[in-house]
């Protein structure tokens, strides 16, 4: 029989991992033309008399390993310590061809010791092992272990260590390092460490069996504590379905879930109540706080998290009751699962329960406008889970329900992420998703605009605006070619999936369009429901917008963002040409079309209300920190407050994150609402109702503590042997696939998913250095590399990325290796991507979280993280790092982020001033017309309007209340300016931009680099 898949990627893992810790350690070479010390970054150690004085420096080539234990009785202890080391001696080589360097034979000595109470560093075993070390060979190197009693700090505690104790002068032929050592501690019985940096959960264990000391530390058996070159984590890979959620029980297809919702539905939150009560019921809670000894805030802790399954189960069963009284929205819940079923084309056939779990949960906010809409809904699972897809559930979802309902026309959803460049593969999903959804509307002849997708992500990526002619500002010639190529932002067509996608620049409705050339294609030719210009976005308002968290600022700058919150002011009479704004001299019809000589069929403030979006998603929440989630909080109070103010009512926010630390606060100030989260962490932080963890591979976490190298010469050299090995398995398959375990017929397949390492660097100096040693320090040719950071070229990320889903036939042409910054982190969902070297642990841990997730998502990882060892973060982690890996949540910095900052208002307040003069009093003024100060001055003087009145109206909109005194105080002084100037004819200020203090932030991230601190 076949072995299985997963059984040859798992093996082949392994095998992997073995070649880079062989080649680390020494373990396969017996002679080298090169000092040993300048080649191996594990198993070594450095002589005592050169170890450097400075404690930091000295963890860069430490001369002692060892554990630090605690014995379970009071002392004095007995207990033998075994120890391994080898040595190297420099050779001539034969026929006059230069010195070599000749490994000796590896010595295995126990020593027994007997450990006096408060003893210093007492010595044992010198002599025998300095013996041993004579006998194989490595003459004059010697090492001894030393043991101090801590018991001071309040329990039994030993230092065990060993030390190179080989003196200076002592090997005039040898390397005076130790390699290939190993300390083991036997028959001491101990009792385990608390990881003091985690609070008490009744979810997680906090034990350690020991500490290493520059090194690892495993528990081989009851008694048996030996130290490791590495730390080596596995996590394992998660299953959605099981017992009541398997197929046989619950089907929850798209084609089922299209005709039968309710019942079905109705049988998953009977499945729920029933986990619950078996899992979360006071009795359960008893037995396990007896059985672990939980202390009394541990079962506060988990009756707390049992009342929030229980809010959990209410919402599930207010979602079936809605579904099942509201047919508008049961209808709409029907066509979405008939479009998530095309645009799966496939892949696969339905819903994850807590994907359809989670859409159960926010339908009342959408029958019920206002209930809940307080409330910031947050998705949080694991990566890869497919909160994506998801998302997309919920948002077909509302866009068939806004058109049943008779909002016929403009967005019904803006989702923003918060990193500079928007990864095209998530783009590629909302078009498929929207683009199939379009069929579905088309089929059942539901009414209004077509389904479509906006990608708002402006200059560097896509256009604002395509001009008539070239200027400074905007250099896009019409006439250039490959000018509409270079905006290409689909790699297929969302309704048939053929990559025969064209870009065409259309002079006739000045649009840029995408088209399928493939014959039998739905599009029939017609321009794919995508746009790409900013211009665009406004003109036909998409019913799904997705772009940067930058593009907010607009709202200070650009009438067309009106329809981001509200309206447009009218359409234009001329076919194509969409939406009319407010009039300018450019724009005299407010046609958005250069030159249009159309009329526009204004909109009655009714029909203009029905644009107001229902969702503003957010990605990566966690990301909205610091400075950048000072100022997006108060962008999201003045979309908020406009919208609001013009419509009546705010939309629903929706956003994900990859921690839970601190979401309350952060909810709190960024929208001035509740955060909730769903689903609600289980009982066991590896089982919940919605996922639990098998014994399938999904990521191998390899901590790796570079000694007397550099970090730099530990990453190329673990490049150059994963590529070496693969090239291996491409050249001798039947070799590698007999030591690796793996039936031959696999090497196709993995070759496709271990053939392109990603190496990650936490800057773009880091991520460069890292590209310019493949050329001269990785000596694999060809070795085809590429980069991805936020300051790539748009096309050549395009490009990068069809490389990556779509490789080459030939192994050799294909992507060998990525560098890459935090831009990978987020969105870039590719299976063939497992394996990855971090250069340095990231300075937080939800970026560590997100970046290692990107390697390993359907197939087994290997992530080699090779830690900055003379950081004290990296040492911190290095010394935690099982729990770090398997509780990284917790280790999750709590967010800073302040809305009431004096520095952030002074960049934030001119929004709010521009922002309503441009929708709110400039609709309201006589001549449609306020862009000008003379228009300005006239228009207060009609309506009275007070430098008091607009600056409590501009304090509110920005979240800002007297009790924050002196940030209110200060918006209050900037409006009395503003107003002072404003009716001073003399002031010589001709644009109402001019009366400002400061003119709007172009961008949310105008403000002060934020420079990351660390100990180096």
């Amino acid at each position: 029989m076949t072995q299985d898949v997963v059984e040859a990627q798992s093996r082949f893992v392994d095998w992997l991992d073995s070649q880079v810790t062989a080649e680390g350690r020494g373990d396969r070479h017996n002679v080298l033309d090169a000092d040993p010390a300048g080649v191996y970054w594990l198993g070594r150690l450095a002589p005592e008399s050169e170890a450097a004085a400075v404690r930091r420096e000295r963890r860069m080539d430490p001369c002692a390993i060892g554990l630090r234990v605690r014995p379970e009785v009071e002392g004095p202890w007995t207990l033998r310590a075994r120890l391994r080391a080898l040595a190297w001696n420099q050779v001539r080589g034969s026929e006059g061809r230069g010195e070599k360097w000749e490994k000796t034979a590896s010595i295995d000595v126990v020593v027994p010791i007997e450990v006096p109470l408060g003893a210093a560093g007492v010595a044992f075993g010198r002599r025998q092992i300095a013996e041993a070390l004579d006998v194989a060979g490595a003459v004059g190197s010697c090492a001894e272990v030393r043991v101090t009693d801590e018991s001071w700090r309040g329990s039994p505690e030993l230092v065990v260590e060993l030390v190179n104790t080989t003196p200076e002068g002592s090997r005039q032929r040898g390397e005076r390092h130790l390699f290939e050592v190993e300390l083991t501690v036997l028959d001491l019985r101990t009792a385990p460490f608390l990881l003091e940096s985690l609070p008490e959960s009744f979810r997680y264990d906090r034990r350690l069996p020991a500490i290493g000391i520059n090194c690892g530390v495993a528990l081989r058996g009851a008694n048996e504590l030996v130290t490791t070159d590495q730390v080596v984590v596995d996590r394992y890979r998660p299953e959605y379905t099981f017992e009541r959620t398997n197929a046989g029980v619950l089907p929850l297809t798209f084609e089922h879930l299209a005709q039968e919702p309710v019942a079905t539905l109705a049988r998953l939150v009977e499945a729920y109540e029933a986990w619950g009560l078996e899992h979360w019921s006071s009795e359960a809670l008893q037995r396990r706080a007896t059985e672990e000894s939980w202390k009394p805030e541990m079962f506060q802790e988990a009756v707390g998290a049992a009342a929030e399954h229980t809010a959990e189960l209410q919402r599930l069963r207010a979602g079936v009751a809605v579904l099942e009284q509201d047919a508008d929205l049961r209808q709409a819940f029907q066509l979405m699962n008939r479009a998530m079923r095309r645009a799966a084309r496939g892949r696969y056939a339905g819903w994850r329960p807590f994907q359809i779990g989670f859409i159960l949960s926010v339908l009342p906010s959408l029958v019920n406008e206002g209930k809940d809409w307080q409330q910031v809904e947050i998705v949080w699972f694991a990566t890869g889970g497919g909160k994506t897809e998801t998302y997309l559930g919920l948002l077909v979802l509302a866009a068939f329900y806004d058109r049943i309902r008779g909002k016929l026309a403009g967005i019904t959803a803006w989702s923003r992420f918060p990193l500079r460049m928007l990864s095209l593969q998530q783009t590629q999903r909302f078009a498929d998703a929207l683009a199939a959804a379009e069929l579905v509307r088309r089929e059942h002849a539901i009414g209004g605009d077509p389904i479509s997708l906006g990608y708002f992500i402006g200059a560097g990526a896509t256009p604002n605006e395509i001009p008539i002619a070239p200027t400074e500002y905007n250099p896009i010639d019409v006439d250039e070619p490959r000018m509409a190529d270079r905006y290409q932002v689909l790699t297929a067509c969302p309704f048939c999936g053929s990559k025969e996608i064209r870009m065409k620049f259309h002079r006739g409705d000045w649009t840029l369009r995408h088209l399928c050339a493939a014959p039998g294609c739905p599009s029939d030719g017609k321009p794919l429901p995508v746009y790409v210009v900013d211009q665009e976005i406004y003109r036909f308002l998409p019913t799904v917008v997705i772009g940067t968290l930058d593009k907010a600022a607009l709202i200070a700058m650009q009438g067309g963002m009106r329809g981001f919150f509200e309206g447009p002011a009218g359409r234009c009479s001329r076919p194509g040409h969409g939406f009319t704004y407010a009039k300018r001299a450019k724009r005299p019809t407010g046609c958005l079309v250069p030159d249009c000589p159309g009329e526009t069929t204004p909109l009655a403030p009714r029909d203009r209300a029905r644009f107001a979006p229902s969702f503003r998603l957010q990605d990566e929440l966690h990301l909205l920190r610091d400075s950048l989630g000072a100022v997006d909080s108060h962008y999201e109070s003045l979309l908020d407050a406009l919208q609001t103010e013009l419509t009546g009512r705010a939309p629903k926010i929706i956003a994900s994150s990859a921690t839970l630390t601190g979401f309350e606060r952060q909810v709190e100030v960024l929208y001035n609402r509740r955060g909730r989260v769903f689903p609600v962490p289980g009982p066991s932080a590896r089982e919940s109702f919605w996922s639990r963890e098998t014994d399938r591979l999904l990521r191998r976490f390899v901590a790796v503590w570079p000694r007397g190298v550099t970090l730099e010469w530990v990453s190329d050299r673990t490049t150059t042997i994963l590529q070496q090995s693969v090239r291996r398995l491409h050249d001798e398959p039947q070799a590698v696939c007999a030591e690796a375990g793996v039936d031959p017929v696999h090497v196709p397949m993995l070759l496709n998913l271990y053939g392109t390492h990603v190496v990650y660097g936490n800057t773009v100096r880091d991520v460069e250095a890292a590209r310019r040693s493949l050329g001269t320090q990785v000596p694999v040719t060809p070795l085809n590399a590429a980069q991805l950071t936020g300051q790539t070229p748009f096309e050549e990320v395009r490009e990068t990325l069809q490389r990556l889903l779509r490789p080459e036939t030939n192994f050799l042409d294909r992507l060998h290796v990525i560098t890459a910054s935090s831009m990978i982190s987020h969105g870039v969902d590719v299976d063939r991507l497992n394996v990855m070297t971090v250069l340095g642990v990231p300075l937080t841990t939800a970026e560590f979280i997100q970046a290692t997730a990107r390697v390993g998502r359907a197939h087994p990882g290997l992530v080699y993280v090779i830690h900055k060892i003379g950081r004290e973060r990296d040492s911190a982690v290095f010394s935690q790092f099982r729990p770090f890996i398997e509780q990284g949540d917790r280790f999750v910095e709590p967010i800073p982020i302040t809305r009431a900052s004096r520095r952030v208002l002074e960049l934030t307040t001119s929004a709010a001033i521009e922002s309503r003069r441009l929708f709110v009093h400039e609709p309201r003024s006589a001549g449609g017309r306020l862009t000008t100060v003379d228009l300005l001055r006239k228009y207060t003087a009609q309506t009275g309007l007070t430098a008091e009145e607009e600056a409590r109206a501009c304090t509110a909109a920005l979240g800002v209340y007297e009790e924050h005194h002196l940030a209110f105080t200060d918006v209050t002084r900037q409006l009395e300016t503003y107003f002072m100037r404003l009716e001073n004819p003399g002031d010589g200020a001709k644009w109402p931009n001019q009366l400002l203090a400061r003119a709007p932030m172009r961008s949310l991230r105008d403000v002060e680099a934020q420079i990351p601190v660390s100990d180096d």
